[in-house]
């Protein structure tokens, strides 16, 4: 039995959240089914990026919640106009052909980050606004473009039982009781967020700070069993901090990642591997996830005998919200294990 008490840190995904110590215990309670107290901690980076939390126990928006839930027809037909009414909508091009829906949202990254240069991460011959701008047009764009079009497919096979839509071939997927622009529109909602997260964490001068944090939340432990928990974009920010400190890790746990992603892969700042210090790896996705487009680090991960790639479902309204991956027994029950073992 290990002399010291177990500690697991969080490091949440795009998107704004709610204050850190009501995110920390939403995390608890799915992947532990109780409160953690000071066995658990949250690198919550979303201050960075966000003035304001969101309002407390309001769902998450990056979970498809409160679109994908809509209790009618009726309902969801009025959320259709309010959201291609609002200027928001418009913007962002979530009712857009797929083309222009990603020319908006990498012109709207591109705004975002202004001047700052690429973290150091490009060579010299992408210095330059132009030659930033080519750099990610030729690598993380293609990302964007392919969970747009997921996001049609998506938006399309679940059929959510429209009478004027019913297709006796679409896809056996979970159901969304909305009209299918609605339903595009909720899978495009996470594509943009997720596009303009890590092209600010890559190419925006975020990086640093974001990688600051969780590095803090590492710091300062006792040196007992560690387990590290990152979703979204923080599996990435986490993976990078680990592969820089080699601290030992008992357990590594990813979910909805895109660290497989081969357009994400070529902006690490060191070449893919199994971080130094990570005993054991759980990386584990849904395949409906469009975040996730590619669902095994092995073998561009190395050596791939300590990673396992999982496949699980996720229910949530865009099939990437953390509270249904963290409650999955393949996730949480080695994670428990470790806990209930050298606790």
């Amino acid at each position: 039995m290990h002399p010291r008490r177990p500690t697991v840190v969080y490091v949440h995904g795009i998107g704004n959240k709610v204050r850190p110590e009501l995110l920390k215990s939403q995390w608890d309670q799915a992947l532990f089914g109780r409160d953690m107290a000071g066995a658990s901690r949250m690198a919550y980076w979303a201050a960075l990026r966000y003035e304001k939390p969101l309002p407390d126990f309001r769902p998450d928006p990056l979970d498809g919640g409160p679109v994908a839930h809509a209790e009618s027809a009726g309902a969801a037909a009025e959320t259709m106009t309010e959201m291609k009414e609002s200027g928001r909508a418009a913007e962002s091009g979530l009712f857009a052909d797929p083309e222009e829906f990603v020319a908006l949202t990498v012109s709207e990254s591109w705004r975002e980050c202004g001047a700052v240069g690429l973290e150091g991460r490009g060579g010299e011959d992408r210095a330059g606004p132009d030659g930033e701008r080519a750099a990610v047009e030729g690598a993380l764009v293609d990302w964007l473009r392919d969970m747009t079009y997921l996001a049609e497919t998506l938006g399309s096979a679940e059929t959510g039982g429209d009478a004027e839509e019913e297709d006796d071939g679409a896809l056996p997927l979970e159901l969304l009781p909305l009209p299918r622009p609605v339903r595009t529109a909720v899978f495009r909602e996470l594509a943009r967020h997720t596009f303009r997260d890590v092209h600010a964490y890559f190419f925006g001068g975020a990086g640093p700070a974001i990688r600051g944090v969780v590095a803090k939340a590492l710091d300062g432990l006792d040196g007992g069993p560690l387990v590290v928990v990152g979703h979204s974009l923080g599996s990435v920010v986490a993976y990078e901090v680990l592969r820089e400190r080699g601290q030992e890790v008992e357990l590594l746990v990813t979910v909805g990642s895109p660290l497989a992603i081969t357009e994400v892969q070529d902006q690490l700042a060191r070449p893919p591997a199994v971080p130094e210090g990570v005993l054991a790896w759980r990386n584990a996705s849904d395949l409906r996830d469009l975040v996730a487009l590619d669902h095994t680090l092995r073998p561009e991960f190395g050596p791939p005998e300590r990673i396992t790639d999982l496949l699980v479902t996720n229910d949530s309204g865009n099939h990437h919200g953390i509270g249904p991956y963290l409650s999955q027994p393949p996730v949480r029950e080695p994670v428990q294990r470790i806990f209930d073992h050298l606790a």
